[in-house]
């Protein structure tokens, strides 16, 4: 039995994981940073009496050091996709993981598991990929005893992927294609990529930075099929032009939550597959048996017509 701290619990790799790991017997400590906004959903996601959940700012290290010091693990899943005013990329991904990587160095914890993305050492235009690297070199520098985990796409009911794009699948007569559709994902189940952060736990897998897969490589085009036929749709799929793209996620980023932005735009010009220059989950016996088609059918009757009744 671990004591182990979660940053970032309440997005859909968390829920999963805090399931997972009561199972095992551990106490969890959530930090959330609204408890009234996120408390009601977390509590029903371990089992009574092994699940804690507070509420602190991320970056008030004071706090940070009173959840740090009585923990064997932390678990690191904050990220973001877009900036905001306060949220910067490097606030998010290169900051704060400095400020919990020094706090897990001066507690001496167990181990620090933190959540980065596959591909961002190829993606240089990009200021979310490089705010993620930066992250990761200050880990690397301040704790010894650091797990990187680098997956792709994490896709799953709850995500922010195949979801919004089954939405906007459903109502749309025509579709763009960045890049062609070319772009190549290893998409990965939260399931499979939660077994693999239980056996980092399990087995102790320290120093390692690991790139995280599912069982199969499917190109942007090919994902965007297989939701179509999960949807029974026929939105038809358009190669955009560069420069006309540029000009929509501009318009975009105007929104709260914009469908695409400059940078996510940059970044699908890079393949998110393993780059063999890191070890992987298939490295270390960990495969992901989950396939894309088979999983998203699962729930993909949300955005068919007649629901779950469709045929």
């Amino acid at each position: 039995m671990k004591k182990i701290l979660i940053f970032g619990g309440s997005g859909h790799i968390g829920r999963h994981l805090i399931g997972r790991l009561t199972k095992q017997n551990h106490l969890v400590t959530v930090v959330t940073r609204n408890l009234h906004k996120n408390g009601s959903i977390l509590k029903t996601q371990g089992n009574p009496g092994y699940l804690n959940i507070v509420e602190a700012n991320i970056f008030d290290e004071n706090e940070i050091d009173n959840l740090i010091k009585n923990t064997d693990i932390c678990i690191n899943l904050v990220g973001i996709l877009f900036e905001k005013k306060k949220n910067s990329f490097n606030n998010i991904h290169t900051n704060f993981p400095n400020i919990i990587s020094q706090k897990c160095n001066k507690y001496n914890i167990e181990q620090f598991i933190h959540v980065s993305a596959l591909g961002i050492e190829r993606a240089i235009d990009s200021k979310y990929a490089m705010s993620k690297l930066g992250g990761e070199k200050k880990i690397i520098s301040n704790f010894s005893k650091f797990t990187i985990l680098r997956p792709s796409i994490i896709y799953s009911v709850d995500d922010n992927f195949t979801t919004n794009l089954m939405s906007l699948l459903s109502l749309l007569p025509i579709f763009p294609l960045y890049y062609n559709g070319n772009t190549k994902f290893s998409p990965l189940h939260v399931s499979d990529f939660c077994e693999i952060i239980l056996k980092v736990i399990k087995n102790n897998i320290l120093a390692e930075v690991i790139e995280c897969v599912g069982p199969e490589e499917l190109s942007f085009k090919e994902i965007l099929k297989k939701l179509l036929k999960s949807i029974n749709k026929n939105t038809i799929l358009i190669p955009f032009p560069l420069k006309i793209a540029k000009i929509i996620a501009l318009l975009f980023e105007m929104f709260p939550k914009p469908l695409i932005t400059k940078d996510q735009l940059r970044l699908l010009k890079y393949d998110n597959i393993l780059s063999k220059e890191n070890k992987s989950n298939i490295d270390f016996g960990i495969k992901a048996k989950l396939k894309f088609e088979e999983e998203i059918l699962k729930y993909s009757y949300m955005w068919k017509n007649g629901g779950q009744y469709s045929r």
